[in-house]
């Protein structure tokens, strides 16, 4: 599989092309500081044979944002030594951390917004950039990327809604790069030439008035010509779109925004593929062969080798997909992608990161930390001589499945669906024995069966297989094409 080809990222070389990007794990205190769940967690992904482990954003200055990294002086760089040592001798793994400023925001709604900032404090912010960059290095990182996407300050002058009107107006394009052009110049002076720097940001800001594809695609090449040794690619996210709930700090993923940056279940598979797709061949067509990585449900482990096979991206960036099951590439690599644990995109991690709480997997056994541990020689669960019991009963417009218990202590269910016989796929895992389905068409056949599942994703024999077969009211009238 192209997937598990090893790739040349600036001076480091990635055993594979599989990334997490950061995803925010709410497992340091207050400090900043690294501790033993910070380092268990990106080991379990080292473990697993992640290709790139982007570390969770580091804030590179002193505001207090929670339980959040920190590389805004030398005091971390001796916790951020220790986690990469660590991860470095579990496995080939490429570790890199993400490295964030942020603005001010309060639990009132108030939000700083970078026409707040004076040219002080701007040349503050670029100095700060590239002091962490110099602290990655000397942790012994093998790089570093800069956070350029959501609702965070680079991304807010890369914004079509920035509203400055000096050098770093957001009505010019030039203007909106300027604050990303300086800080790639500072941390280059201070960090080396030759250490790799990654760029995030989104290839569409999915709000009203933001940036799309076209623009991404521009950005992409001024992160090209400014030496990137990779962009990686997000989307939505911001503050514009975002929900307030009153007496919370506003969270950027609660709008229309934020459901495009985390794509629920009800999205399609692969979604920003398409956006991938322009920005790497727009690089190509300039001369450009910059590596490029995508997130946006691709733990597919067909889709992710498709992406990578055809052109697509370079990387494929799979973050609570990752979440589920760390080991996610080395059972794919060895051919038992059916122990995988399948995220099922209930969004409960994001949730606990927007409440500031320890970020876990629902499909975790109850109170755990950490992913558990592979385990092939582990007992999976079983059914009875009556398959489960499994049965469907129809109500108006829903399916309801019920089914007994497995034997064995099953950690949750993986349920299967196929509609009018075509292709099985999981749609969902949950924890009961009492699940119902409110996506069926009257008109069509749905054929459903449940494997019950151990904590390391080994999984049983499949129950008994019901069927439904939803008819169309009397009123209805099917229209031959």
């Amino acid at each position: 599989m192209k997937l598990f080809e090893p790739l040349d990222v600036g001076a480091m070389t990635l055993p594979n092309r599989i990334m997490v990007p950061a995803m925010v794990t709410r497992l340091s205190g207050e400090d900043g500081h690294v501790n033993q769940d910070i380092t268990d967690r990106y080991v379990r992904y080292a473990e697993g044979g992640t290709g790139l482990i982007v570390v969770e954003a580091m804030a590179v200055h002193g505001f207090k944002a929670g339980p959040l990294l920190r590389i805004s002086d030398d005091g971390f760089i001796a916790g951020l030594r220790t986690l990469v040592q660590r991860v470095h001798d579990a496995s080939e793994s490429k570790i890199v951390p993400q490295l964030i400023h942020f603005l001010k925001i309060s639990r009132s709604g108030w939000r700083q917004t970078v026409d707040m900032l004076s040219l002080e404090d701007i040349d503050r912010i670029v100095e700060q950039f590239g002091d962490a960059a110099a602290r990655a290095r000397a942790a012994g990182f093998d790089g570093a990327e800069l956070h350029s996407a959501h609702a965070y300050t680079l991304a807010s002058f890369l914004s079509r809604c920035n509203p400055r009107r000096d050098d770093y107006s957001g009505e010019t394009l030039e203007g909106r790069l300027r604050l990303l052009g300086r800080v790639m110049e500072n941390v280059r002076s201070k960090a080396g030439a030759d250490f790799p720097i990654g760029v995030r940001f989104v290839v569409d800001e999915f709000i009203k008035g933001g940036y799309t594809v076209e623009d991404a695609k521009l950005i992409a090449l001024r992160a090209a010509q400014l030496g990137a040794a990779y962009v990686s690619l997000s989307a939505g996210g911001k503050f514009e779109d975002a929900v307030h709930e009153p007496g919370h700090v506003p969270y950027p993923y609660t709008g229309f925004s934020g459901d495009r940056c985390m794509p629920g279940d009800w999205y399609p598979m692969g979604l920003h593929a398409g956006m991938a797709r322009e920005v790497k061949r727009f690089l190509n067509e300039k001369g450009f062969h910059t590596v490029v990585a995508a997130a946006g449900k691709l733990s597919d482990p067909d889709e992710a080798e498709r992406v990578v096979s055809d052109g697509t991206m370079d990387v494929v960036a799979i973050a609570r997909g990752l979440l589920a099951d760390p080991d996610w590439p080395r059972k794919v690599q060895r051919g038992t992608r059916d122990r995988i644990v399948l995220c099922d995109y209930c969004n409960v991690c994001k949730h606990l990161d927007g409440t500031h709480m320890k970020v876990v997997c629902f499909l975790w056994p109850k109170g755990a930390l950490q992913a558990p541990p592979d385990d092939p020689s582990a007992a999976v669960p079983a059914w009875g001589e009556d398959g489960g019991g499994l049965t469907v009963k129809l109500k108006p417009g829903i399916a309801e499945l019920k089914w007994a218990k497995a034997s064995g202590d099953p950690a949750h269910y993986d349920i299967y669906r196929a509609d009018d016989d075509g292709e099985v796929r999981v749609i969902d895992g949950l924890k009961t024995t009492w699940w119902q389905d409110k996506t069926i068409l009257a008109g069509m056949r749905y054929r459903y069966y449940i494997r019950a599942c151990n904590a390391a994703g080994g999984a049983g024999s499949p129950s008994r297989s019901v069927s439904v077969a939803p008819e169309l009211a009397p009123s209805a009238t099917l229209i031959p094409n």
